[in-house]
């Protein structure tokens, strides 16, 4: 019987604390389970859930689109840091926004350097590339090898999930 889905994150969790990137991505499409998954292991670790496309916005809507790009990794940095040791974060989208002329991928690196991050990820997982929107949307990335721990969302059976590790 596969192992619920909080077993893995929790397990890439623990892998995830001795590596230099902290990271563990829950890739998915919209319905995969990524915010059910992020509120149950919130409840357990007893930290909130960070809402990136809210908390980042009233951050960013007085700015300029320059201030905004020059701007972005350090509020994200300053609303990440208010977490403590374990950052849960949800609703990522603003990230990808092409007028703020960042790497997703390496600004959450940066920021899991320091303390352990679960990310969710509009994307998908395909041998080990990582995508972001599908392929021809103007948000679209893919990344080979990305550095982080992969619990792959869409590899599902019934409600289970499979965890995919990335050098």
């Amino acid at each position: 019987m596969p192992e619920p889905i909080q077993n893995r994150i929790e397990q890439s969790l623990r892998e995830a604390s001795v590596r230099y990137y902290k990271l563990v991505l829950l890739a998915g499409e919209t319905g995969s389970g990524k915010t059910a998954a992020l509120r149950a292991i919130a409840g357990k670790l007893d930290v909130d859930v960070i809402n990136v496309n809210l908390a980042l916005s009233t951050k960013l809507i007085e700015l300029t689109a320059r201030q905004r790009a020059l701007r972005i990794s350090p509020l994200f940095g300053a609303i990440v840091g208010k977490a403590g040791s374990v950052a849960l974060l949800d609703n990522t989208e603003i990230l990808f926004d092409r007028d703020l002329r960042q790497d997703p991928l390496r600004l959450l690196q940066g920021l899991a350097r320091n303390r352990s991050i679960v990310a969710s990820w509009n994307g998908r997982l395909i041998g080990d590339k990582l995508t972001y929107a599908e392929a021809g949307h103007i948000e679209h990335q893919t990344y080979d090898n990305a550095e982080a721990l992969i619990v792959d969302m869409n590899e599902t059976s019934g409600l289970e999930a499979r965890e995919r590790r990335q050098a």
